[in-house]
């Protein structure tokens, strides 16, 4: 885990070390000073030598001035360092998030790796900045000041040595205790952000539904589950201070009760007393910084095995190396393809089956709730990899074809398919980013969009909310649909995204398609009969296995299945065929 979380550090390195570097010499120049506050004492004060005052009084003011130089210089490059890993560790996540595919994404809702990205990587910098500057100066100063206190007195110093075990065990205790607790603080963090995330996206429906206390309440019971376990786990945090307090007065009056006796025999002076007395202050702080250290580690032990996680998830889809890098035409062949979203031949979607689509045919695709419609089509630009068989596309299997220039060639326009905050015309580049207007403008003309973007005031210009929300479900659709368009693809696949359009706009986009893109192979899911049969085929699936193909005339005499979804439609049933 250490070993993949500093991989992120990369051209942080330099500070990574520099921070520890000034560190060490801000502590040294920190731990001269009671010696030399000592020697003023004994040889300046108690002496009355003024000369001598004055010259420890400068030397004083000398290092307490490095040692604030060293420590900004520490300061410094710490934050760089923190905040250049935590940038890092940011992007790293998201790269390796963009290259999951669809199954990957399954494992991991999105408020979760919402709050990978976010909070935990948050607490992770966090920990590491106290890493490099608390984790560095707490053993230098405990070391250090352990030493100069074992050359001024040896058997006075052994009361930190008494004082240790029992602090020591009681961290170890607390730090035991409260780990687990914030483990499931971050799960519950999860569960937070998938409410607000759920109820943010679908507040029409919440409103709609009247359901704002059901949400709220719902919000109210997370967030009092997250305060529960905070609690739980200050309880034995909380217990940090006092243990610290405890010790560093205990070991005070000790060493002021049996150094005030050493004064009285003269085996100690009072500056070496005052000395000892600062050296307590300075150990048991160090220990103080160390067990914040140990406090933040623990908290951040559960996000960082989080981020682990996700940094370790092998993308399943991969390519091979010398991939074939062009798609000969539009022909489709499924060859005894079988599928699974678990990858578990006991549970397919999609039993084996065999077709063949040549390159600018027009397919339509019909079956009934859970057929495996959308299952079938998102096998072509290796969205999901099949479980057995092939998926052929230009007489190439799509394994062997690099992923870039199989998903250029082929244009998806899903059920649920989504617009980004931005313009209109931002929104449509990304089927082309060196698209001209009149490319703009002729694609939303084909997918009959041209002329509700010139209604609005600023035209392509226009800004779109996030998911497109200040549109209708037709418009947010026609728009999906050109900006498929624009990537001039050699397959176009229309999921279902012709829903929201009514029957004379859905016929002058079909109209369209077949003009202006004859070598353009097409595949239509659709819930109504009227919208596919003209296609040159239909194929009719039921129960993830092929139930007919063919053409309109033929599947009505020859496919019972078919017959029923026509005949009900045609009668104004309500036979659902809904993806």
């Amino acid at each position: 885990m250490i070993k993949k979380l500093s991989a992120s550090i990369r051209e942080f390195k330099k500070d990574t070390l520099l921070s520890p570097l000034f560190i060490m010499a801000e502590v040294l120049l920190e731990v001269s000073i009671p010696l030399i506050m000592a020697d003023l004492v004994d040889r300046g004060v108690e002496a009355g030598n003024m000369d001598h005052i004055l010259n420890r009084g400068f030397l004083l003011v000398l290092l307490a001035l490095l040692s604030l130089f060293f420590g900004v210089l520490a300061a410094n490059a710490a934050a760089r360092a923190s905040a250049g890993f935590a940038k890092n560790l940011r992007q790293d996540l998201f790269h390796n998030i963009q290259a999951f595919s669809f199954s990957n994404l399954d494992k991991y809702s999105s408020s979760s790796l919402i709050t990978r990205i976010t909070t935990d990587v948050t607490n992770v910098q966090q920990a590491f900045m106290m890493l490099i500057r608390m984790g560095a100066r707490s053993p230098a100063m405990l070391v250090f000041a352990m030493i100069m206190a074992f050359q001024i007195n040896g058997r006075l110093a052994l009361i930190y040595l008494a004082v240790l075990p029992f602090l020591a065990g009681g961290l170890i205790f607390i730090m035991r205790n409260a780990l687990p607790i914030f483990e499931k603080v971050f799960q519950t963090y999860d569960v937070l952000n998938r409410v607000v995330q759920e109820n943010l996206r679908g507040i029409r429906v919440v409103k709609s539904f009247v359901r704002e206390d059901h949400e709220i309440q719902k919000f109210s019971d997370t967030s009092e589950t997250l305060y529960r376990y905070f609690v739980k786990a200050e309880h034995f945090l909380a217990g940090t201070m006092p243990l610290m307090q405890a010790s560093v007065y205990s070991c005070m009056l000790l060493i002021s009760w049996v150094g005030a006796k050493l004064i009285l025999s003269s085996e100690m002076s009072t500056g070496q007393l005052m000395s000892m007395i600062t050296y307590t202050m300075q150990i048991l702080m160090s220990l103080m910084m160390l067990s914040m250290v140990l406090v933040m580690s623990t908290i951040s032990r559960a996000p960082a095995v989080r981020i682990t996680e996700v940094l370790d998830e092998k993308p399943s889809i991969t390519q091979k190396e010398n991939a074939v890098a062009q798609v000969r035409d539009g022909s489709v062949r499924f060859r005894n393809v079988s599928f699974s979203y678990t990858g578990d031949a006991s549970s397919l979607c999609l039993w084996p089956m065999d077709l063949t689509i040549e390159s600018g045919q027009t397919i339509g695709i019909i079956g009934g709730t859970g057929s495996g419609k959308s299952s079938l089509v998102q096998l072509i630009p290796r969205l999901y990899d099949v479980t057995d068989g092939a998926v052929l596309v230009g007489g190439t299997d799509v394994r062997d074809i690099d992923l870039k220039t199989l998903r250029v060639n082929v244009a998806m326009v899903l059920q649920r398919n989504t617009l980004f905050s931005g313009t209109v015309e931002e929104n449509l580049r990304w089927g082309n980013p060196d698209a001209t207007a009149e490319d703009l403008a002729r694609a939303c003309e084909l997918a009959q969009a041209d002329g509700f973007i010139r209604r609005f005031e600023h035209g392509y210009d226009t800004r779109l909310e996030q998911g497109g929300t200040n549109v209708s479900g037709g418009q947010r659709q026609r728009l999906c649909i050109a900006r498929a368009l624009l990537k001039k693809p050699k397959i176009l696949i229309l999921d279902d995204s012709t829903s929201a359009v009514d029957t004379q706009t859905e016929a002058r986009i079909k109209e369209a398609l077949r003009n202006e893109m004859p070598d353009t192979t097409k595949l239509i899911i659709a819930q109504r009969i009227s919208s596919i049969q003209d296609a040159d085929r239909i194929l009719v699936l039921d129960n993830g296995r092929i139930s007919g193909f063919g053409t309109h005339d033929e599947l009505l005499v020859q496919n019972t299945v078919y017959r029923e979804v026509y005949e009900s439609q045609t009668k104004g049933g309500d036979f659902d065929v809904s993806a």
